[in-house]
Formats: structure tokens, sequence, C-alpha cells
């Protein structure tokens, strides 16, 4: 068991919240077009899971991931 006081963050971030409800989106599509064999929607859906990934990372880097510049950390 670890005694580190520090929180490592969880992803508790606009950049994380909007990176993962994209991917959320994107997977949920292509689930569905999957489904009904809709081939073209299903690869699109992964075009923007991969949207999904670089937009949090671009959020991360302007300052709005756990610890960034813009996010002010909130007491739990």
């Amino acid at each position: 068991m670890s005694i580190e006081t520090a929180d490592p963050g969880h992803g508790h971030s606009p950049a994380a919240w909007t990176a993962v409800t994209i991917m959320l989106i994107a997977f949920t599509i292509g689930t569905v077009a999957f489904f009904f064999e809709m081939q073209w929607l299903v690869w699109a859906s992964a075009g923007l899971l991969v949207v999904g990934l670089v937009v949090g990372w671009v959020l991360a880097r302007a300052g709005y991931g756990v610890g960034g510049s813009k996010v002010s950390e909130k007491a739990h």
C-alpha cells in the first residue's frame, strides 16, 4: 500500500472530460453502424475516435489538463 499523499489527478480536467466524451460518442456511433453493416460509418467513427484523442492532447497542452494553468483545483 502506498503512503503517498499527492493525488495524481485521475483525469479530472476539462481536457480529459472532453476527450472521453468525444470518444464515447464515436464508439457508440461505430457500434450502431457495425450492427447495421454501414462500413463507411464504422470507419468514420474510428476517425472521430482519433479526433477525440487529439482534442484531449491539444487541450492538455493549452493548459486545460490536470494541473494546468487554466484549471482551478477543487477541494474534495
